[in-house]
């Protein structure tokens, strides 16, 4: 379906937007899945908290003309769907790769995060990364190791001196 300047421009302003304020975005090729497999990955991206849209390249450029994304321009070229993290930078990674595993024509052919551009090997980098909440528990963990530490080695000289106290007892009752 052909569009028309003000369906374009709306377009680049919707996608301009969304990169405005996310944290990672990923170039796939779709070329060759059907509709009910690209419905299911939408699904899956809105329960991500993924924005996927299908964009042409030229429209997909100027939206992403002076943002962190701008980097990805080279690689934009044949049919590409855009998939943009808003929850954190590993979310569209995560939810593409899981659908690669399932559907061999689906190829991801750029990433970018933090202004450089990355390839399409460092996908599982990029899904690995813990969520906000795991980066959360993690950090607490960390903190709280030391004051764990710090209480078990407190706890250990009464626990010592209660043994020493209890062998020093046993000793006298088996010489008695």
């Amino acid at each position: 379906m052909a569009l028309n300047l003000e369906d374009k421009k709306r377009v680049v302003s919707e996608v301009a937007a969304v990169a405005a304020g996310a944290y990672s975005a990923i170039a796939a090729e779709y070329h060759g899945l059907s509709v009910e497999q690209l419905t299911e990955l939408r699904s899956k991206a809105r329960a991500g908290g993924v924005y996927l849209r299908v964009v042409k390249n030229t429209l997909a450029r100027r939206a992403l003309k002076g943002t962190d994304f701008e980097c990805m321009d080279e690689a934009l070229v044949g049919p590409l769907l855009l998939a943009f993290s808003q929850e954190d930078p590993g979310a569209a990674a995560r939810v593409l790769k899981d659908f690669a595993k399932t559907n061999d024509k689906f190829k991801v052919k750029v990433l970018a995060v933090g202004g450089q551009a990355l390839g399409p090997h460092e996908l599982d980098r990029l899904a690995s990364l813990p969520t906000y909440d795991q980066a959360i528990s993690l950090l607490m963990a960390v903190m709280r190791a030391p004051l764990d530490k710090f209480a078990r080695t407190l706890n250990e000289v009464p626990g010592k001196l209660t043994r020493t106290v209890a062998a020093i007892r046993d000793q006298k009752q088996a010489s008695a």
